[in-house]
């Protein structure tokens, strides 16, 4: 490994062949430019997270050609050991966070479960966030480096594929992406932010997942298991 642990991140990710990376955000430079950023942060002594190996976790993981559902997160957990590159999912030691307890009480609100969320990406659900990076401590800290432009071109790749899909579009951040979205083949499923802040609570009882599931069965598409252990 380098010094630069963001553009080794990426130049593996490159060397997966993921069809993701054809989009123009890794084809045209702006990922380099991206990760230059975040390495130069390391090298000024910030704790960047998530681990490298994580940083395109939720591209890895859920190939264009598998997308079924598309949730959009802002930025990873800022506490060292609670993210694992995809949006919402926690993998820490402490309670679930606030956010994510009120998503999956939309799945079962009676039994315990895990944070992961890994078991969604692994059967089509593409989580991802705004910015693939945050700084320890500093919730927010990468959201203006760049990262935008690929979750923007992702979404519009999958509005462009015949294949219908699902996009949960949870608060204002990822409502305004609707825009991107070709509505007469695919689902926009819209509510507000799941977080308690969310004044209007108008998250809970919306019922996403089994929307969600009810739109990909009309249409012959295997649903998902939206269950975590």
């Amino acid at each position: 490994m380098s010094g630069a642990p963001v553009a080794d991140a990426l130049a593996a990710f490159r060397a997966s062949r993921s069809p993701w990376a054809d989009l123009p955000f890794f084809r045209e430079g702006a990922a380099d430019a991206v990760a230059a950023r975040v390495d130069a942060r390391i090298a000024e002594g910030a704790r960047v997270l998530p681990e490298p190996r994580n940083i395109f976790a939720a591209l890895a993981l859920t190939p264009p050609e598998a997308v079924k559902v598309v949730i959009l997160g802002q930025d990873p957990y800022p506490t060292p050991g609670d993210a694992n590159g995809l949006a919402f999912s926690y993998v820490g030691a402490r309670r679930l966070p606030a956010s994510l307890k009120v998503i999956l009480a939309e799945v079962d609100p009676e039994k315990p479960r895990s944070g992961d969320l890994t078991p969604w990406a692994r059967q089509g659900v593409l989580l991802l966030n705004s910015a693939l990076t945050v700084e320890a401590g500093k919730a927010g800290a990468h959201l203006r480096y760049g990262w935008a432009r690929l979750t923007d071109e992702a979404v519009a790749a999958i509005s462009a594929r015949t294949e219908p899909a699902v996009f949960l579009l949870w608060g204002a951040q990822a409502r305004a992406r609707a825009a991107l979205i070709d509505t007469d083949r695919h689902a926009v499923i819209e509510s507000g932010h799941p977080s308690p802040l969310n004044r209007a609570r108008d998250f809970p009882g919306s019922r996403p997942f089994e929307k969600a599931n009810a739109w990909l069965e009309a249409r012959g598409i295997e649903p998902i298991d939206w269950q975590l252990g």
